[in-house]
């Protein structure tokens, strides 16, 4: 297998900053775990709620995760649901899938990694994700470009921050 990137929290100041959901923002990030695989064949990291989430039908929430990836050039972070919460809830990510491109460690707000999720139950079920239980995963992809490919841009932003 080939190491592409690592995971870290990003600083308490910025968590705090960003923090809007219920609890103490200081020990949410005490408790924040680094997301991890459940074993050695899973694609995918599981990222960890920082809290209790219930999302009724229809209702959709902001994460703050509190994790940043360093990621190798060349290398993109793909974000999905939980394949188990998608199937038995239609949990979705709003923006389908998240891309964490690997220049986005360095913004202004330190690679914070967001997402977005709503429970797009057809169903009338409730959504709840304990503090701690994993609800999106993070698969790392090689990714190419062009033969003229010309992009010589610099980020400083996260979302919507490339487009001109």
């Amino acid at each position: 297998m080939k190491r592409v990137a690592k995971f870290e929290k990003v600083s308490f100041e910025q968590f705090k900053k960003d923090w809007d959901l219920d609890g103490d923002a200081a020990a949410v990030y005490e408790r924040l775990r680094l997301p991890k695989r459940a074993t050695s064949g899973s694609a995918g990291y599981d990222f960890f709620a920082p809290c209790k989430i219930v999302l009724r039908p229809g209702e959709t929430v902001k994460i703050p995760t509190g994790i940043r990836a360093e990621i190798d050039d060349g290398y993109v972070l793909q974000l999905y649901p939980r394949s188990g919460l998608g199937f038995k809830f239609r949990l979705q990510l709003n923006n389908t899938v998240g891309i964490i491109d690997s220049d986005y460690y360095g913004s202004d707000n330190e690679g914070h990694i967001f997402c977005k999720i709503t429970n797009d139950t057809n169903e009338g079920k409730t959504v709840e994700i304990n503090e701690g239980d994993g609800f999106c995963q993070g698969i790392f992809t090689e990714y190419f470009i062009t033969y003229d490919d010309e992009a010589d841009a610099v980020r400083n932003g996260g979302f919507g921050s490339t487009t001109g």
